[in-house]
């Protein structure tokens, strides 16, 4: 039977670093203060403007496409998972494959916030084991430095998410010891109010008004309690759903590469299913929340670093924005 084989895997984050100290020096807060809530010391801004997150997703995939040996004219479709897109509309994957000169390949785009790339993986391993496309780059890119709250009133949001990008080269395979095992995801739209972005919004009009910026709706929002509570829930609970659906114990688990939003979250998921802390992988220190590129960022780095191995068997759990959430049960 044909499995979806991770074939290459590639990242990309902009050049210009910004620390705790330097958002110390924009409003109240401090490196201690965000290290010790979040495990974050740094992350990546796009360093001008006119970057959007399609422009952060063309190395990743040309960097995906090198290390799988494959040209990347052969891409015959494209899922981009993002929060952040280069405008409204049109979506961020048409601009990604005529940034790569893919004319007439078709772009889906998920809009499934930091769950995003369990989703697009979820969709683009159905397509693969019908047959229906032979090379898919599952993309993750977030471009948040441009719509997050620089001042005392947003620093609890703002000081989590930077920007990025990560791609998945996905392709068949017949080797039933690699692949994609499984995907499991949800959502809840009872707690879209606990983590979301009101304004601009279609259902209001007109979309954007003075009153909108001015009560400050046009900035993320985000229950901090509630998020946590869910999140600790509802990732051990779809981890566990998943190996067991499979037959498998966490002790079979060679890494988990969970979405980056918090490391405490991580830590606490890590200790609920009882696995080793040196099994789970952390870069948030490094790059914050990157939302939709998390995962497939850490992947590619710990594929980089040795970390990760062909036939290890890998857990990628994710909850965000929506409420959403799932895991991948992946071997390599």
């Amino acid at each position: 039977m044909t499995r979806t084989a991770f074939l290459g895997m590639g990242h990309y984050v902009p050049p210009k670093v910004v620390t705790n100290d330097d958002l110390a020096k924009m409003f109240d807060t401090s490196d201690e203060w965000i290290q010790q809530r979040t495990g974050i010391k740094e992350r990546h801004y796009i360093e001008k403007d006119g970057i959007g997150a399609s422009d952060l997703a063309v190395p990743a995939v040309q960097m995906a496409c090198k290390n799988a040996g494959v040209d990347v004219a052969e891409i015959d479709a494209i899922i981009f998972a993002t929060l952040s897109p280069d405008y409204n509309f049109p979506g961020s994957g048409v601009l990604l494959g005529d940034k790569l000169g893919l004319p007439g390949v078709p772009a889906l785009d998920v809009r499934n916030q930091c769950s995003g790339f369990l989703y697009g993986l979820q969709v683009a391993d159905a397509w693969i084991k019908c047959g229906m496309y032979k090379r898919v780059a599952l993309v993750g890119a977030e471009v948040h430095s441009t719509g997050i709250d620089f001042t005392d009133e947003g620093r609890d949001v703002t000081v989590l998410f930077g920007d990025g990008a990560a791609c998945a080269l996905l392709g068949p395979t017949d080797d039933e010891t690699v692949g994609v095992v499984d995907v499991e995801i949800h959502a809840d739209g009872s707690g879209a109010q606990e983590l979301w972005l009101e304004a601009p919004a279609s259902k209001y009009m007109p979309r954007l008004t003075h009153e909108m910026i001015d009560d400050r709706r046009v900035w993320p929002a985000m229950n901090g309690r509630q998020v946590f509570r869910w999140a600790t829930a509802k990732m051990p609970e779809v981890s566990r759903s998943v190996l067991e659906r499979n037959g498998v114990a966490t002790a079979d688990l060679d890494l988990v590469v969970p979405h980056q939003a918090n490391k405490r979250i991580n830590e606490f998921v890590g200790e609920k299913l009882e696995i080793p802390a040196d099994k789970v992988v952390h870069n948030i220190q490094r790059y914050g929340n990157t939302t939709a590129a998390s995962i497939p960022l850490a992947l590619s780095e710990a594929i980089q670093e040795g970390r990760a191995k062909k036939g290890d068997l890998i857990l990628m759990p994710a909850f965000g924005s929506g409420f959403t959430w799932g895991a991948a049960l992946v071997r390599l």
